[in-house]
């Protein structure tokens, strides 16, 4: 039942106290407010990685052909080494367990047009694995299938600005469209979070590129990602062993570099994990450290409140007040101002943030912002604190015998 003389009471209290409740507000606020910028600058360094894999998936490994830059079992320096249709087939064979994605890639540069408006576009040749790899989201339409690949069709998918370049208002699904003399049907529209040039690609079916315009089974890289339940570490390893694998059946030197190159991507993610596991240890520490910081703050400010309040307590004792009422009071007041400094710590930090946010982006740190769960759960623990720290000392006074409390008060 809500008790109006009570809360009354307390709030004439609070008011006759200013001073008190504003070094007890701030105590808490200043630690909340701390806290939240810390967390959140962890997060907007977070985010900032985050970012780095955008445009592709962050478990891909990229293998590219080169040039040889070593002899090796007689062959010359300088052999040109490249990829082939079998080579993808091996590789997909050889590690399926291993593998998630993985699709041949072949870059052309063609002249677009629709009727009498065009445009010059990248158009890469790739498999139906590549909507995954590439992070694609098909707006309108499909991405290639498996029916494109086997039939060689004349199909593609474009980018949605593409779409508005040559198109306009009008969906492009079902138009033609003219590559430099040959004209492909659109069957999907795409739309990609990697920014602008992300939009304005063109996929094509891998075997028409192949038969087409190149007039062999030649790919220019081979792109897939690797099974999400192996580590960084594992990952590393599979790496390397496709590494030799390859150099192996094309002839290469085992330590030439140039012939066969292998990106693998897990080699950012495992630096990353490295940087933000120590960061999220070094982020806890001192935001631990500010909570501690917090909470002997407001506990020693309990412990000199309820020791101010002796002789208010006997008056209150000799007017007929029990221990519970008492002990109320003064517990009530402390989660009160604790909660509204908490409160209003957690409102100042997030306005920090948001105020210097833009332009910490120079300094890698993008969007820091902090989840409203954490700063309440560190509330709370310095309410818990807070009431715990004037509990027993209020407890203590309140059995005290009136005439004891006022002569000590």
């Amino acid at each position: 039942m809500f008790d109006l003389d009570l809360w009354r009471e307390i709030f004439q209290s609070i008011n006759k106290n200013r001073a008190r409740g504003l070094l007890s507000g701030f105590t808490v606020a200043f630690a909340i407010m701390l806290f939240t910028i810390l967390f959140g600058i962890a997060n907007g360094l977070e985010n900032t990685f985050d970012e780095l894999f955008v445009k592709t998936a962050d478990n891909a490994i990229y293998i590219y052909s080169g040039r040889t830059s070593k002899p090796y079992k007689g062959l010359q320096v300088g052999r040109k080494v490249s990829l082939y249709n079998e080579d993808f087939e091996h590789i997909k064979n050889e590690y399926r367990n291993k593998i998630e994605y993985i699709t041949p890639k072949l870059n052309r540069n063609f002249q677009v047009s629709y009727i009498n408006k065009k445009g010059s576009y990248n158009v890469i040749g790739v498999h139906p694995d590549a909507q995954h790899i590439e992070k694609v989201k098909i707006k309108d339409g499909r991405f290639i299938n498996l029916n494109d690949i086997k039939n060689h069709l004349k199909v593609i998918i474009i980018g949605r600005l593409i779409e508005e370049d040559l198109f306009g208002k009008i969906s492009a699904i079902g138009q033609y469209i003219n590559l430099e003399g040959i004209n492909y049907k659109v069957v999907g529209v795409f739309t990609d979070n990697g920014g602008d040039s992300q939009e304005r690609l063109a996929y094509l079916p891998t075997t028409t590129v192949q038969q087409i315009y190149i007039g062999k089974d030649a790919v220019g890289e081979i792109n897939l990602t690797y099974n999400r339940k192996m580590s960084s570490d594992e990952a590393l390893t599979f790496g390397t062993d496709l590494t030799k694998n390859l150099r192996k059946r094309k002839n290469v030197a085992p330590t030439d570099q140039r012939a066969i190159r292998v990106n693998n991507m897990a080699l950012q993610t495992k630096g990353i994990e490295t940087m933000t596991g120590g960061l999220g240890i070094l982020i806890f520490i001192i935001g631990l450290g500010t909570l501690i910081a917090g909470i002997v703050g407001i506990s020693n400010i309990m412990i000199f409140i309820v020791k101010e309040r002796t002789k208010e307590i006997g008056i209150r004792k000799a007017l007929g007040a029990t221990p519970k009422s008492i002990v109320s009071i003064i517990l009530i007041e402390s989660v009160l101002i604790t909660a509204l400094a908490g409160y209003l710590g957690l409102l100042i930090g997030v306005g920090v943030l948001k105020w210097v946010g833009p332009s910490l982006k120079e300094y890698y740190i993008t969007n820091p912002e902090v989840h409203p769960n954490i700063i309440l759960t560190a509330t709370i623990v310095l309410i818990a604190a807070g009431t715990l720290a004037g509990f027993v000392p209020a407890q203590k006074a309140s059995r005290i015998k009136p005439i004891i409390a006022l002569r000590n008060g």
